[in-house]
């Protein structure tokens, strides 16, 4: 038992922005909360005595491979075999961010795909050792298979997350293709599995996951395909999966940036570079490894496994440190307006699905989403849904009106303003009489301060963080808590001296997720 204090999930920092109660809502999360006190729970929350035999399973695989691999190493082994971040530190975590290779860390279709090739790769060779199997059995279809059960065990080793049986779902229809003797690798099998996953979560479609995950296999699918269809060589027999490994880093790395750049408002310089010398030993040497020990671990002989893995994985936090050593190795972005990322969508798949000389006007539609994307306007004034904090944009950049406090969303409105500057620098630059559009800003931060302003004059914008009575308002523009409970953040742009306002009720609507007062769904 435990005291603490639970909320209902927040909106949208600001109107448009990332909608944490529709996550909230499709993930089932109902409150979001804190407390002083630790809590234990009395036993994994899990249903059935198969969910906690695999929990101890995961749990026990965990404290197994960090015996053997300790620091860092140990906890990025586990994030990628039992999905145990735990034992990561957060420097090495943030190294992986700024590098660009956080995507190693969570298990996608990257690891899945790797895991299915080995499993594939090595059954269906040991079967085709023996001569009189390799004439009378199906070896590619029971090899087909054997991957698909050792994903299904990887997917129930690995927790189960969204990811993972995102991953799966597309590895299975691709096994399946092999099955029935068909081509694994098809933009036909992408669309089925992308239709398989929009079945079981339509709500992933706008979400990063789904957008990054099948923007890379699209376009790995359509490259490889294409050099297979042109008879294109990737170099001698026994250099071509090394060329195809640096070929899918460099493919998967182009297509997936504009989509990352969109979500999180960061750049990584050198995170091609830093994928290129990391992603071929993840596919090479360590799920290899990672494979090779869950088959000796019964015998007692997994040492040997992980201390290759161990190899693998030093290198990549390594190359991830050097990274981020590198001066200027990351900027950020400001967010795209809405069409920006389905006109660049649109662009890419049109270039490659289209076939002839007409395939190429998919560049232009690319071109005109970039172009779209720079010319995008951020709010000339910021508020937050509970009047906590004010942004003013200026000729360099917005100026906060406090420097703590309202830091997630402090931080939110200066990443999507592709500022890199931290909280207390942007409040820094916060004027003294502070005027848009030929209105003055007054953010009233506490009772105090309500105290002590006074009557407004009628040309001025108030926020404030405490109730404002009625009576007291006069003639301002006043957004306290209980306006802002009926609008959500407000942004407010400039255009020909008028001020317009945009809110986050106009931008989510009346949903079930919302919890709008005296809202009603239509």
């Amino acid at each position: 038992m435990t005291t603490g204090h639970l909320s209902p999930p927040s909106g949208p920092v600001e109107p448009g922005g990332f909608d944490f109660q529709r996550y909230a809502w499709f993930t089932r999360l109902g409150a979001v909360g804190y407390t002083r006190n630790p809590v234990l729970g009395a036993a994994p929350a899990l249903a059935g005595r198969a969910g906690l035999a695999i929990f101890r399973l995961r749990m026990a695989a965990s404290a197994r491979i960090q015996s053997v691999l300790p620091g860092d190493v140990g906890g990025f082994a586990t994030a990628i075999t039992t999905g145990d971040r735990s034992a990561m530190s957060q420097t090495g975590l943030n190294n992986l961010r700024a590098s660009n290779l956080a995507h190693l860390l969570a298990i996608s279709g990257l690891h899945m795909g790797l895991l299915s090739a080995v499993v594939f790769g090595a059954l269906r060779t040991s079967l085709c050792l023996i001569p009189w199997v390799a004439l009378h059995w199906p070896t590619r279809s029971i090899a087909a298979v054997g991957a698909m059960m050792a994903a299904g065990v990887y997917l129930a080793l690995s927790g189960g997350n969204v990811a993972t049986e995102r991953a799966f779902i597309m590895v299975l229809v691709a096994l399946g293709a092999l099955v029935i003797g068909r081509r694994a690798l098809t933009l036909r099998a992408v669309a089925i599995a992308a239709i398989i996953v929009l079945s079981l979560r339509p709500e992933a479609l706008t979400g990063p996951g789904f957008q990054m995950s099948f923007a890379a296999t699209t376009a790995l699918v359509a490259v490889f395909g294409w050099l297979r269809d042109a008879g294109r060589s990737l170099g001698p027999r026994w250099l071509a999966p090394v060329t195809a490994t640096f070929l899918s880093s460099a493919v998967a790395g182009l297509f997936t940036a504009p989509v990352g750049a969109a979500h999180f408002n960061t750049i990584a310089h050198y995170g091609l570079v830093a994928n290129l010398l990391s992603v071929p030993l993840m596919g090479l040497m360590v799920m290899p490894a990672a494979v090779a020990a869950l088959v000796l671990a019964p015998f007692g002989l997994d040492n040997l496994a992980f201390w290759v893995m161990g190899i693998g994985l030093r290198w990549i936090l390594g190359v991830a440190d050097f990274i981020t050593q590198i001066d200027n190795s990351q900027s950020h972005v400001k967010g795209p307006g809405p069409w920006v990322l389905p006109l660049l969508a649109m662009g890419f798949l049109w270039l490659l699905l289209w076939q002839g000389k007409l395939r190429y006007a998919g560049l232009a539609m690319v071109l005109t989403g970039f172009v779209l994307w720079g010319r995008t306007e951020r709010p000339a004034l910021l508020i937050a849904d509970n009047g906590s904090i004010v942004g003013l944009m200026t000729p360099k950049g917005r100026v906060l009106s406090k420097p703590k406090g309202a830091g997630f969303i402090a931080l939110n409105w200066l990443e999507n303003d592709g500022d890199n500057a931290d909280q207390a620098k942007a409040a820094a630059g916060w004027p003294n009489r502070k005027k848009l559009a030929g209105k003055e800003i007054v953010h009233l931060s506490g009772k105090r301060a309500l105290a002590q302003f006074g009557i407004c004059d009628g040309g001025q914008i108030v926020v404030s963080s405490t109730v404002i009575e009625p009576p007291w308002k006069g003639g301002c523009d006043v957004f306290d808590p209980n306006r802002l409970g009926t609008t959500g953040a407000v942004a407010l742009f400039v255009a020909n001296d008028q001020l317009h306002m945009r809110t986050a009720r106009q931008m989510t609507g009346t949903r079930l997720w919302t919890h709008w007062p005296d809202a009603k769904l239509q």
